[in-house]
């Protein structure tokens, strides 16, 4: 059996038929541009774009379950966030499955994806790529991801303004009429368990030791949990280097960061999708809120 570059074949016939071929042809020309990637830095390289949710964990194993340890990994990394202990299990993966990891940002990588950068040898990060502060998420009753700060600036707020104006009541409870007490409370011990979560995640480097990670938690527990009040707040390279993370500025010319926007782009012009690929796997389903 030999293989080129339209995959296995028997006696010079390709496995794939014509028509299989030209309707996954956009899927094989990003693996390829996977591929130059890893040969040109000598290294694994896979693609995530999702909110960071558990059901991803065996799709982000699917991408690793041949990885060979002795090689660098690196993760290309698009999210608005998700959940803090499932971050943290990606991290682990993927320490597992490498001699050193590094986390690629093209774009965002915020909350739970903040978290998960902070497990990495290395974040590279370019002209356009961002983190964002550790602020816990909640799935609404629309389905979508609402910080833990705004549910309990929403509630603070509202509770203050019944307190002084007792005619707003109706109003007030009709805005959080899909927000429960236990809600409330759940947000106040998600956020609370934020810094907690920010020590495992440094931990989760194998060659970080006690001493340097003591000596950033309360410089970033301050910048990514305690100071921020928006969700969306962003970090730059330039912050996140101040911040003692460990960020490589890549040059917009260099080759690195052309190759690493030549790939993002085209997930990019893909529109809302979730994307868990590599080289060989590759699992991409619609997502409203992945880009």
């Amino acid at each position: 059996m030999n293989e080129d570059d339209t995959g296995p074949s028997f006696e010079g016939v390709p496995l794939r038929t014509p028509l299989f071929e030209a309707q996954h042809s956009e899927r094989y020309e990003r693996q390829q541009l996977i591929k130059a990637y890893q040969d040109r830095f000598n290294c694994r390289l896979v693609v995530l774009i999702d909110q960071l949710m558990p059901y991803g964990i065996p799709l982000f194993e699917e991408m690793l379950f041949d990885a060979d340890p002795s090689l660098n990994l690196h993760v290309m990394l698009r999210t608005l966030g998700g959940d803090g202990e499932t971050a943290l299990q990606l991290a682990q993966q993927a320490q597992a499955r490498c001699q050193e990891l590094t986390v690629v940002v093209p774009d965002k990588a915020k909350s739970a994806g903040t978290l998960l950068t902070l497990g990495a040898h290395h974040i590279l990060m370019g002209p356009t790529s961002d983190l964002g502060p550790i602020d816990p998420q909640f799935r609404g009753s629309d389905g979508r991801l609402v910080a833990a700060k705004t549910i309990i600036a929403a509630a603070d707020h509202a509770f203050s303004e019944i307190e002084s104006r007792p005619e707003t009541l109706p109003l007030h409870a009709a805005l959080l009429a899909d927000t429960t007490a236990i809600d409330i409370q759940e947000a106040r011990n998600a956020l609370s368990h934020a810094e907690i979560q920010l020590v495992e995640a440094l931990s989760g480097n194998p060659d970080r030791d006690g001493v340097e990670i003591d000596s950033v938690r309360d410089l970033l527990s301050e910048a990514l949990i305690g100071e921020p009040n928006d969700h969306a707040a962003t970090i730059s390279a330039d912050h996140a280097i101040s911040l003692k993370l460990p960020v490589v500025k890549l040059d917009p010319q260099s080759d690195q960061w052309r190759m690493i926007w030549q790939l993002w782009i085209r997930y990019f012009n893909m529109g809302p999708v979730s994307v868990y690929e590599g080289e060989r796997a590759s699992q991409i389903f619609t997502a409203a809120s992945a880009i």
